[in-house]
C-alpha cells in the first residue's frame, strides 16, 4: 500500500480559500481523497492558537477527522502585524517523513515550499502532490509538485 504523509499549512488554506472563493476548505473530502488506499504515516494540520472557542472547535473536528494538530500561539506584534508562521515546522516535519513516505502531500499555496517539495522530489525520489488556491499558489511551488491539485469545486464549503 501506498505510503502518505500530509501537511497543511493551514492558516494559507484558510485565507486563500476565503479571498478566492468566500467559502471554506472541505477538510473531510480532502481526507477522503489524499488517503484514498494509502496508509497514513502522518497528517498534520499547522496552525497559530488565539484561543478563542470557535477555533478549539474546529481544531477538534480535525482531530477527529484524522488530524494531528500543532499550535503556535498567536503573536500579534507593537505594529499591528501578526506572527504565526509555520514553514520551518512543517518543513522540518516534511523532511523527516519524506524517507519513509512514498507520496507527501502539501497544502499550501506559499512559494517557500518549493525548495521544500524540490527537495523530496530530488533527494529522496518521492511524488509530491501540492492542494493550493489556483490563482493564489506560487507557480514556483505548482512546478516543483510531481502534481498540482486545485482547491476548488467538491473541496470548498459553503
Amino acid at each position: 500500500m501506498t505510503r502518505v504523509a500530509i501537511f497543511v499549512d493551514t492558516q494559507n488554506v484558510y485565507y486563500s480559500v476565503r479571498e478566492a472563493y468566500g467559502k471554506h476548505f472541505d477538510y473531510r473530502r480532502f481526507w477522503a481523497r489524499a488517503t484514498a488506499n494509502r496508509e497514513v504515516l502522518a497528517a498534520r494540520c499547522y496552525a497559530t492558537d488565539k484561543g478563542d472557542a470557535k477555533q478549539r472547535e474546529f481544531q477538534n473536528i480535525l482531530r477527529s477527522i484524522g488530524f494531528e494538530v500543532r499550535l503556535k500561539p498567536f503573536i500579534q506584534r507593537a505594529d499591528g502585524s501578526a506572527k504565526g508562521d509555520w514553514d520551518v515546522g512543517i518543513t522540518l516535519d516534511a523532511i523527516e517523513y519524506a524517507a519513509q513516505a512514498d507520496v507527501v502531500v502539501l497544502v499550501s499555496g506559499d512559494g517557500d515550499f518549493d525548495l521544500l517539495a524540490q527537495k523530496i522530489r530530488e533527494v529522496h525520489g518521492k511524488r509530491v502532490e501540492v492542494y493550493g488556491v489556483p490563482k493564489l499558489t506560487a507557480n514556483s511551488l505548482i512546478k516543483a509538485a510531481s502534481q498540482f491539485i486545485p482547491i476548488e469545486g467538491e473541496l470548498l464549503l459553503g
